[in-house]
């Protein structure tokens, strides 16, 4: 299998040609993105392309976890606590300014809070991290803020990490184009379908970052983007594969993200766990994280930190022999596996998306299935990944698909993506979901057992997905800029931790 992949990347060759220098000044950050954000819309910014661009750049949220350390810090709350088991109380930054000039109060992030968690816009976040779940905001003076759960919530201020505050003035009944919010930077042109302009708010409540403004483009060729900062064209280019070729300007680094294939097993074939075990079993994981793209096998969507981790889910085996015989077993009971497969695939989820998805397609044709290949840009791949999905029949799809637990608890995981009736799940089971309400109402040790024994559950049970790989980051940074890029980076890239070089 090695060696077929190292002809599949032989053959795709990588052209450095079509790059554009992004322009700005010494002063102005170059960083090229694998996608234009799809929207950036505060509420969805749990969505990497989003969130990327706009979180603690353009707006902030009332807490934020540290990457390094997983703790929860003050941002603009300096503290909480909890009254009751449904209520608690954040005490709010006095001296904060919206970039319309506007003061930062409670009413606002009361105002934030039922935009994101209760309002008709279907907002990313509130399914991903709230699950529809129901809380209450309340103003109780303008730096005091109180918010009810309608059932115990123990991580509740870790999921106010999520919700981005807005002024009252911004629209609650449609999404926003250009938000304004109280981070370092505020939007200064979206040129869309080709720049993002940021400009320094002079009216910054912390430490003003070091550059005065960061120009956003996208390539989708990682070595066009390597090449970018390469030739001085870009001084931060994410996304890259280690042939991309950005040599000594590479940076490597762990992330959180875990790549997967989401079943629909609705349909036939996929409705039969023997083919969606033959799936996982026709996936030669270590063949991909050695020539396709960077990381280390896994079983599950969370990486080892994250509240619910069990190491004793562990990736499937490769094992072609085993995937064909389950999808003969399959079809001599009746099982339509003569039904065409379709891999919904998107162009830059990860380094080399297209050619990983060749390789999926490689083993499972050589267990007996029929598979095609279906590449989509951001905006229509997200008609996939979330709720309602396309209309119509689709036949059986497998979702090319990304998750990065940058919370760091596998309730913004379970609910969400294996969930019944969660935002990005096609399908649940009963026993599941039972084991995941239980999780979410439990604490500390119980809780971290409790989230282990829903992962393996899915795993043992279940297997809605083929999980492939924890990913390895790869960035370039031009010899202008001193970052250190951490779990999070790929979903949350603060530009203020972007420090002058010289």
């Amino acid at each position: 299998m090695v060696a077929s992949l190292a002809v599949l990347l032989a053959a795709s060759g990588c052209s450095v040609a079509g790059a554009d220098p992004i322009g700005g000044g010494p002063d102005t950050l170059r960083i090229v993105l694998p996608e234009e954000p799809p929207t950036l819309e505060p509420c969805d910014a749990s969505l990497t392309a989003t969130g990327r661009v706009t979180r603690a750049n353009i707006t902030e949220a009332l807490t934020e976890r540290e990457p390094s350390t997983g703790r929860l810090e003050p941002a603009l709350a300096t503290k909480w606590t909890r009254d009751s088991a449904t209520s608690w109380t954040f005490t709010l930054r006095e001296g904060v300014t919206f970039h319309d000039g506007s003061p930062f109060t409670a009413a606002a992030a009361a105002f934030s809070v039922k935009r994101a968690t209760d309002s008709g816009i279907d907002c990313n976040v509130d399914g991903y991290i709230f699950a529809d779940s129901e809380l209450t905001a309340t103003p109780v003076d303008d730096t005091t803020l109180r918010v009810t759960t309608a059932k115990p919530d123990p991580i509740l201020p870790l999921r106010l990490s999520f919700v981005e505050i807005v002024p009252t003035s911004t629209d609650p009944d449609s999404r926003v184009r250009e938000p304004v919010g109280t981070g370092p930077y505020r939007i200064d042109e979206w040129n869309q379908g080709r720049y993002l302009r940021l400009k320094r708010f002079p009216g910054y409540w912390g430490k003003s970052p070091d550059f005065a403004a960061a120009t956003y483009v996208w390539r989708a060729e990682g070595s066009v983007r390597a090449a970018m900062v390469t030739n001085n064209e870009a001084d931060v280019a994410i996304g890259l594969a280690p042939e991309d070729g950005a040599g000594d300007r590479a940076v490597e680094f762990a992330t959180n993200e875990v790549s997967y294939l989401r079943m629909d097993a609705t349909k036939p074939p996929l409705d039969d766990i023997r083919v969606r075990q033959a799936v996982n079993y026709a996936i030669d994981r270590e063949g991909l994280v050695t020539a396709v793209f960077a990381g280390r096998p896994t079983g599950q969507l969370v990486a080892k930190g994250v509240t619910g981790h069990n190491p004793r889910v562990r990736p499937w085996p490769y094992a072609p022999e085993r995937a064909r015989g389950l999808v003969a077993e399959a079809r001599a009971d009746g099982v339509r596996t003569d039904i065409t497969l379709t891999i919904i695939g998107r162009n830059g989820i990860y380094p080399k998306a297209a050619e990983a998805m060749e390789v999926v397609q490689d083993g499972l044709i050589k267990a007996g299935l029929k598979v095609r290949i279906k590449m989509l840009d951001v905006n229509a791949w997200l008609e996939y990944l979330l709720r309602p999905f396309p209309a119509g029949d689709t036949g059986p799809t497998l979702l090319q698909a990304q998750h990065g637990n940058q919370a760091g608890d596998a309730a913004f995981t379970m609910a969400q993506i294996y969930g019944s009736e969660g935002a990005q799940s096609s399908y649940g089971t009963d026993a599941l979901d039972t084991l995941i309400e239980r999780a979410q109402l439990a604490s500390g040790g119980k809780r971290q057992k409790a989230f282990a024994d829903a992962f393996a559950h899915q795993n043992d049970k279940v297997v809605r997905d083929a999980v492939m790989a924890n990913m390895t980051g790869l960035l370039a940074l031009s010899p202008k800029v001193r970052y250190r890029p951490d779990p999070s980076t790929n979903d949350e890239m603060r530009l203020a931790d972007m420090r002058r070089a010289d």
